[in-house]
């Protein structure tokens, strides 16, 4: 069973900087690499919004708008590993994050199935 594990949520200030990862593991059929991956998040009353995707098929990025520019995913493939990197953060950015894995989805755009594996999300709190 694939799980899902992120880190490094907190809080920082406006203009800060701060680091989530997140670690898969559970393979069975796909490895790490095959996995459409990315990073959402939901703020209070909001829909749920893709963050940072990284495609599965080759390894295209995408960042929703409002991030582009401030916010890095990486992957660290020897380690299972997803990171974002937020940086010039702003109170907009305040919100749970979450970590998604995704063993057929194409992650293109942060479109992901529903054999989803998510983690149980890290909060990010940005004070003005």
């Amino acid at each position: 069973e694939v799980q899902v594990v992120e880190s490094g949520g907190g809080t920082a200030q406006a203009g800060g900087s701060l680091r989530l990862s997140c670690v898969v593991s559970g393979f069975s059929r796909y490895r790490f690499d095959e996995y459409a991956i990315g990073w959402f998040r939901q703020a209070p009353g909001k829909e749920r919004e893709g963050v940072a995707c990284i495609s599965s098929s080759d390894r295209s990025i995408y960042y929703t708008d409002s991030v582009k520019g401030r916010f890095t995913i990486s992957t660290e493939n020897a380690k299972n590993t997803v990171n974002l990197q937020m940086t010039g953060l702003n109170a907009e950015d305040s919100a749970i994050y979450y970590c998604a894995a995704d063993p057929i989805g194409s992650g293109l755009k942060c479109r992901l199935s529903v054999r989803t594996t998510w983690g149980q999300g890290t909060q990010v709190t940005v004070s003005s």
